[in-house]
């Protein structure tokens, strides 16, 4: 699913107009986005948590130039999810779940 098909689901379940729910969903993006830049970790419970992980410092390797390349400490976003929701999506069973590809696709 990608963020088009996001929004209109929205809208045809809550009755929305498009642009209102896009306009909210970019804000809602925005915010996350400026969240985790300021190291801010943001907890929506029955969701999940968006926090910062911390990476530590490593070396690297250059393979076309077989060289040894020195990669800082950083912080990467992530996504934990929570147990209502973990166990919300165990109860799919794999044949209630149909492969696609990204055009749709049956696999």
């Amino acid at each position: 699913m990608r963020k088009a098909d996001l929004v209109n689901q929205i809208s045809e379940k809550t009755g929305i107009p498009k642009v209102d729910v896009l306009v909210t969903l970019e804000k809602l993006f925005k915010e996350v986005k400026e969240s985790l830049a300021k190291g801010e970790n943001i907890y929506i419970r029955g969701f999940g948590s968006f926090i910062t992980k911390k990476r530590a410092a490593k070396i690297g390797r250059n393979i076309k130039k077989n060289t040894a390349v020195h990669i800082p400490e950083h912080f990467i976003p992530a996504f934990k999810p929570a147990k209502e929701f973990i166990a919300e999506v165990k109860k799919l069973s794999t044949s209630d779940v149909i492969s696609t590809d990204e055009s749709g696709t049956e696999l």
